[in-house]
């Protein structure tokens, strides 16, 4: 009797002590995993926290020597004529119109071809088509460029040559103007929106859709009246990344865009804030050299109140939905 008690005991405080074993390493992976996780965000706030003030440092020096007024109300841009003028009126407006026409030409078919890939296209086609939608992030954005220049270009020119053909005052541009620019980003936006809005109607809740076809729906109306708007957050991040590529955008537009320094329409030559800096950083000097910091500054500065503005529009929503 002794022996058993001693025994059973024995295997209790061994069980005891092995939970408590068990219990201190689950701590001590969560407490390492934890910080770990601390050390990456700190490091991921350091990093905006250092760009910014780069690019504060680097820019403001511009706008104290020629002007705020002169650089972002000015369009006569001759950098290093005998006299110099800074103005980037012009370049600024062409970011944001070239943006907001990509984003309005890109958005719908992004959109529309995430949900025949999540709700409409037979399994068999979706397997083919959302590979071919990732291998489109995967083309380096000059090549992109590059087909816009040997076959967009083209097609502009003969249009544009159609449509001011008894213009005496038109310039041509050989098909590199703000249209072509927008096309290439047009398309260059789509598989960074199709996928994050294609995962964001994934999670929509299977519930919700078998309610409203329950409720006698339609297959259409249950995506454009339930689905779209339950997966509306996911939607907007896909957009704001849509931006931020587009914004960010370089070589590409390079090399349909013109590069010249004009008012944003359609069949003008014209020139982005990113261009603005790829074009000339690499001889600028002094004061021209410290305004293309400025550009950069306005260009960080243009993203973060488009960021802003549509995470604004985000809450606002979810607000209107409780």
């Amino acid at each position: 009797m002794c022996n058993g008690k001693s025994n059973g005991t024995s295997s209790g405080t061994g069980g005891k002590n092995s939970y408590h074993i068990r219990r201190s390493r689950v701590q001590a992976v969560e407490s390492l995993a934890e910080a770990v996780f601390t050390v990456c965000a700190f490091f991921a706030v350091l990093a905006v926290i250092s760009i910014t003030l780069y690019m504060i440092a680097n820019g403001l020096p511009a706008i104290f020597k020629v002007g705020i007024r002169n650089i972002l109300f000015s369009t006569e841009w001759s950098p290093t004529a005998q006299e110099p003028s800074y103005g980037i009126l012009y370049v600024v407006l062409t970011s944001i119109v070239g943006t907001f026409m990509a984003i309005l030409i890109g958005v719908p078919v992004a959109l529309l071809t995430a949900v025949f890939l999540v709700e409409v296209a037979p399994a068999k086609l979706a397997a083919v088509v959302g590979p071919a939608v990732e291998l489109l992030a995967g083309i380096p954005s000059v090549i992109y460029g590059l087909l816009g220049l040997m076959i967009l270009n083209p097609l502009m020119y003969k249009w544009e040559q159609a449509i001011f053909k008894d213009s005496d005052t038109h310039q041509f541009t050989g098909g590199a103007n703000l249209l072509s620019a927008v096309l290439v980003l047009a398309v260059m936006i789509l598989p960074t929106v199709i996928n994050i809005s294609a995962s964001a109607l994934r999670a929509v809740p299977p519930q919700m859709k078998a309610s409203s076809l329950a409720l006698g729906a339609s297959h259409m109306q249950t995506i454009f009246k339930v689905l779209i708007p339950a997966a509306k957050p996911g939607i907007i991040t896909a957009i704001v990344l849509g931006v931020g590529r587009a914004v960010g955008e370089a070589m590409a537009i390079s090399l349909v865009s013109g590069s010249s320094v004009n008012i944003p329409l359609p069949f003008h030559s014209v020139r982005f804030l990113t261009t603005a800096i790829v074009a000339e950083m690499g001889y600028a000097g002094g004061v021209h050299r410290q305004v293309l910091f400025t550009i950069g500054l306005v260009l960080f500065a243009f993203i973060m109140i488009v960021n802003v503005a549509l995470n604004g529009i985000l809450r606002k929503g979810e607000r209107e939905d409780g």
